[in-house]
């Protein structure tokens, strides 16, 4: 065991999780390349979690932070009025579409999260909310009431009075099989079960990722969250989307994610990609919601100078140079060739994903059953190959890719190769 490991484990708390059965420090990057303390270099197919949203070492990006550091204000808190903040705040409402919209910057997607169902649970009155079965958002005590994975909660205590709807476990038995349509007819059904069943009136809201980040990229079919609006609508509940993983053009088809089901929600919640590595959230809400508490509030560090640098650098590079589409081509290069490649892997039972957010589900092929076993295994064998995946789902059976934005053809095409190399490789093992 290295040194830092062994520092690391006599300082850190066990339940911070580290990749590989030898974890790496990386100690520098370019592009969309990272080297590790060993000297290694890895094509980064999970850019930190999704938050290295446009690779590493960007000029646009590092000369505006250093413009601002060279001003020698790092913060001055929100009793003032910062330029940035407003003008990063003017473009996020702008793209978001959602009528008379304001923003408010916090640090992380799980005081967004926070933030989001404070303001609904606030305008309805009511602690009742709706969420989605295998769902993540955030490690706070709110944020951990809506997540539906008992891998990511603690307790059961909650400060929400919340119920968990289908809409991403097409996997289960009684909805194998059904088509799109079958499938948000049931799911549509089984809502208005809920809300005749299970709450009293005035529900607060629904909050929903459109695709899942820690569920392993699962995902609701397109149409199914407006099915699901209509229904809220009838009764005043307001729709959150979780944005933190799907925004920003990364799915290819949509800027923000929620847009692939033709709805523009209440409130929208962002964070990761935004600062490409600075620590920057948010929500962007209509006015009245986000004006709506009667107290006093702030966010100390949150939309400081030096995120806000950052973040408006960012967001304005995605857009100069069209990273939605270029997401959308880069995407489909793997996606498709994982596709044919699964077609003579028994060990993958699934290849999911939208532009350059993707997942492989890796099952037993003798049983079918999720195999977070060989999904391990497959981690070691991208590592030593040369390239970063993540892993999750909710049998931690599924490895979930979402390399940088910035990712070329060449690239897409190199990781594709290793991708398949490894699956091949756990295939063999596996039979």
């Amino acid at each position: 065991m290295s040194d830092l490991l062994a520092r690391h484990r006599a300082v850190m708390p066990n339940w911070m999780a580290l990749y590989y059965n030898e974890p790496i420090e990386i100690v520098g990057g370019k592009g969309n390349r990272v080297v590790d303390a060993n000297g290694k270099s890895y094509l980064d197919f999970f850019a930190g979690i999704l938050t290295n949203m446009i690779g590493y070492d960007v000029p646009e990006v590092r000369e505006a932070v250093e413009r601002q550091l060279a001003t020698g204000v790092v913060h001055t808190s929100t009793l003032y009025l910062i330029r940035s903040q407003v003008e990063l705040a003017e473009k996020i409402a702008r793209l978001s579409g959602i009528p008379d919209a304001k923003v408010f910057f916090t640090n992380s997607g799980t005081e967004a999260n926070e933030t989001a169902l404070l303001l609904a649970t606030y305008a309805r009155g009511s602690d009742q909310v709706l969420a989605m079965r295998q769902s993540y958002h955030g490690r706070s005590f709110g944020a951990v009431s809506v997540t539906s994975n008992r891998s990511w909660k603690n307790n059961s205590l909650s400060p929400l009075n919340v119920h968990f709807l289908h809409g991403a476990d097409r996997h289960l038995a009684q909805f194998r099989g059904m088509s799109d349509a079958d499938y948000i007819a049931a799911c549509v059904d089984d809502l208005r079960h809920v809300l005749a069943t299970a709450v009293t009136k005035d529900v607060a809201a629904l909050i929903a990722e459109p695709i899942q980040g820690v569920g392993g990229f699962t995902m609701a079919p397109d149409g199914l969250f407006a099915a699901y609006k209509e229904v809220l609508d009838e009764e005043g509940i307001l729709f959150i989307s979780d944005e933190v993983q799907t925004g920003w053009g990364r799915t290819g088809s949509a800027f923000f994610g929620i847009q692939n089901h033709g709805v523009t929600p209440d409130m929208m919640t962002f964070a990761k990609g935004l600062g490409n590595g600075f620590a920057v959230g948010g929500i962007v809400a209509r006015g009245d919601l986000m004006d709506g508490p009667h107290a006093v509030g702030l966010s100390t560090f949150g939309g400081n100078p030096i995120s806000m640098a950052a973040a408006n650098a960012t967001l304005d590079y995605v857009l100069d140079h069209d990273l939605q589409a270029k997401a959308a081509r880069t995407g489909e290069i793997i996606v498709s060739g994982l596709r044919e490649a699964a077609e003579r892997l028994p060990v993958v039972g699934d290849v999911r994903g939208k532009g350059l957010m993707f997942a492989i589900e890796l099952v037993d092929p003798a049983t079918g059953a999720p195999a977070p076993a060989l999904a391990a295994r497959f981690m070691e064998e991208t590592k030593r190959l040369g390239l970063l995946a993540g892993k999750g789902g909710l049998y931690g059976s599924t490895l979930r890719m979402a390399p940088p934005l910035t990712l070329t053809e060449d690239e897409a095409r190199e990781g594709l190769g290793i991708l398949v190399t490894a699956l091949e490789a756990v295939n063999d093992e596996a039979r």
